[in-house]
Order: C-alpha cells, then sequence, then structure tokens
C-alpha cells in the first residue's frame, strides 16, 4: 500500500540538496602560510563586514577566530593545514574554499657531486637540511669551462642527476650550482671542483673471508671489483683492509696496492673477527665507503675422539694385605668389550723370596765346613 508524499517533502529534500551542492562545488584556491606565523583567510569577494560561517576539514569553527568575514589564525603549525570554507549567511551560501598549507622557506641545499664510474662520468645528488612540509622545485646547472652541460635527471631517486665527461684529464674546474624554489621563499648553493677530486669508487663488492685449514691464526679474505667501476684494466683500484676481534675495538688496517685477496697471519686463534675492505683509484680521489662486514673465525684442531677398543680407563685399587702379611694384588678394569683379567702383582716378590732363600741355603753350606775345619784345628 502507497501513501502520497507531501509536496513539502519535497522541498526541504531539494533545499537540502542545494545546500550540499553548494558546500561541495565550490572550487578551492590554495594559501601558504609560514609555519609559526599569524595569516588571514579571506572569503573570497564578500563584504568585510559581511555574516559567514567557516569551517576547516569540515568542521564549524568558533567565532572568536572572525574579524568580520576574515579568518585569522594565530601563530599557525603543522596541524593548520587543511581545507577551510567560508559561507554566508543562515543560508550557508559557500562562498570561497582555500586549501592551507602550513610550512618553511627552503634553507641551503646540500649539494653532492662524486665520480664512482670514472671515466665515464659523474652524478650530483641533493638534499634540504630540514623539510619544508610544502612543494620544492630544484633547478641544477653545470659548466665547465664557462660551458653549459646537460645534466640527465634520474627518474628514481628524483633528487640527482647524471653528467658526463666531455674532456678527459681536462685542468679546468667544474661549476655546480643548485637553486631551490617553494611558495614562502627560495635558497642556493654552488660548488666548484676538479675532475679528478670527486672521483670515489663504490665499495668492493663479495667480500669473503674464511679459515685456512691447519692454520689456527690465518684468515683468507677474497673481494671483487665494484660492479659500477668500467675499467679495471686502464684504472686499476687499491684496496685497504681492516679487521679486529669481536671482543676488542681497536681495527687492524693492511693497504694492498693490487689484487682482491689478502691472507691475515696475525688472527688470535678460536676468535671471531669482522673484516671491511675499502676501494680507491691508484693515483686519483678517495677511498670507497666501507664493504659491508663479513664474519669468520680463525681454524681450530677438532677433538678426536678414540675407538671404542682404546676408550678403555686403567682404574687401580690401592694395595691390599692378607691377614698373613702378603702384599695383595692389583687390579686392572677396562671398559671394553674384553674381559677383565688381573695383573699378577706379587710375581716379583715371590721370586725374591726364592732367591733370598737360595742365598740362605748357600751361605749355609760354606759356613758348614769351615767351622768344621775350625774345630778340627784346635783338636
Amino acid at each position: 500500500m502507497s501513501f502520497p508524499v507531501p509536496s513539502t517533502c519535497y522541498v526541504v529534500l531539494a533545499a537540502v540538496v542545494v545546500v550540499y551542492a553548494q558546500r561541495h562545488s565550490q572550487d578551492s584556491h590554495t594559501q601558504y602560510a609560514q609555519l609559526g606565523k599569524d595569516v588571514t583567510l579571506q572569503c573570497g569577494s564578500v563584504d568585510r563586514d559581511a555574516v559567514v560561517t567557516w569551517t576547516a576539514n569540515n568542521t564549524d569553527l568558533d567565532a572568536s577566530h572572525l574579524n568580520g568575514s576574515w579568518l585569522v589564525l594565530r601563530h599557525v603549525d603543522l596541524s593548520h593545514s587543511g581545507l577551510y570554507s567560508c559561507y554566508e549567511g543562515s543560508s550557508w551560501h559557500l562562498k570561497y574554499r582555500v586549501n592551507l598549507r602550513v610550512g618553511t622557506p627552503p634553507k641551503e641545499p646540500v649539494l653532492m657531486c662524486r665520480s664512482n664510474n670514472y671515466p665515464n662520468g659523474f652524478y650530483c645528488s641533493w638534499h634540504l637540511p630540514s623539510p619544508t612540509y610544502i612543494p620544492d622545485t630544484f633547478n641544477i646547472t653545470v659548466k665547465h669551462d664557462s660551458k653549459e652541460i646537460v645534466c640527465e635527471k634520474d627518474a628514481s631517486p628524483k633528487n640527482r642527476c647524471y653528467i658526463r665527461y666531455l674532456h678527459l684529464f681536462s685542468t679546468k674546474k667544474y661549476k655546480v650550482t643548485l637553486t631551490v624554489t617553494n611558495a614562502l621563499g627560495r635558497n642556493s648553493t654552488t660548488i666548484s671542483f676538479d675532475e679528478f677530486a670527486i672521483v670515489k669508487p663504490d665499495p668492493p663488492e663479495n667480500v669473503v673471508a674464511k679459515p685456512i685449514p691447519n692454520n689456527p691464526r690465518r684468515l683468507l679474505v677474497t673481494w671483487q671489483y665494484p660492479s659500477t667501476w668500467p675499467d679495471p684494466d686502464s684504472f686499476p683500484l687499491k684496496f685497504f683492509l681492516r679487521y679486529r676481534p669481536l671482543i676488542i675495538d681497536y681495527w687492524q688496517h693492511v693497504e694492498l696496492s693490487d689484487g682482491t685477496s689478502h691472507v691475515v697471519t696475525d688472527a688470535y686463534a678460536g676468535k671471531e673477527y669482522i673484516i671491511q675492505v675499502a676501494a680507491k683509484d691508484n693515483e686519483i680521489g678517495t677511498w670507497s665507503d666501507w664493504s659491508v662486514a663479513v664474519h669468520a673465525t680463525p681454524w681450530t684442531e677438532e677433538p678426536k675422539h678414540l675407538t671404542t677398543e682404546a676408550q678403555g680407563t686403567v682404574k687401580l685399587t690401592s694395595p691390599l694385605f692378607t691377614s698373613a702379611g702378603a702384599l695383595g694384588q692389583f687390579q686392572e678394569t677396562t671398559t671394553s668389550s674384553t674381559s677383565a683379567f688381573v695383573v699378577p702383582a706379587t710375581t716379583k716378590a715371590d721370586e725374591s723370596d726364592r732367591q733370598a732363600n737360595c742365598g740362605a741355603a748357600a751361605i749355609s753350606w760354606v759356613v758348614g765346613p769351615v767351622l768344621v775345619a775350625f774345630g778340627i784345628h784346635f783338636i
């Protein structure tokens, strides 16, 4: 069963739709404000003394922030960023909408140029020492011998560009200028450098350290050239190795003019070591950063395991005396599969007794005739 809808309901519904459309159809503008400063938002072309209502992110603002139809915000911070809307009269007719962005002017940018693939070219990268919280635009120019060179910007990261060398072994300096701009201000920096001064390889790759069998104080360390270094034959690198046991904070260093391996000969036996390698062109530039640290422990001899038959342990009992005073026998016991056996420890004592008895009998046979002869002499 259907019921007729009163015409007043249609009117109310239409009014709601109109107000909603007015609130959301107005194009918004963008206004930037400096962090910590006061900011005033005007309600478009509305008269200064008109009755208006302001909202921030669809939340009504207190009338105490109003100066006529203007909205005044004191000492703005990042929380004040958002969408502000101004409505005229009680009908809430949307008159103006502005997107407020709070931020700071840019500080002097940090600019660095480096060649990690000499002699192909070099790249420059930059960043701001602190965020501005609003969009920034960077512009970089590179000049060599008064001639401007194109700096090809990388797709990622965006704060980097690449310059190809036009002339190798040039004595002319390169001059790079970076300018950063946003809605609240601008800043710039300039650096100059020689071609050779910015050569800095990437760290060595695939560093491996392992023990050397039967050498308890040695470790073999191997590595490879960085994959970004294009011509090792024409531009060889030298290497710097550092190592230390984990229990000590002091590093030991070895500089190697060529090769991609080294034997550490003074390691502490049984101690775990941490090892890193750096690289540098033989003639120009600076040392690379350290490679990823690797760990290794010198060779240690494994304990020997005895066989079942050789694992016997000897257990000797204390000498025991019989009731007649004779020395008892020592007993040997084994854990092997053979049966226990008794060592005749009294064998030597029996032989001594027999020898003593034999000696006594011999003396009696000698003394007897002498005494007889001595008696006959006196008769």
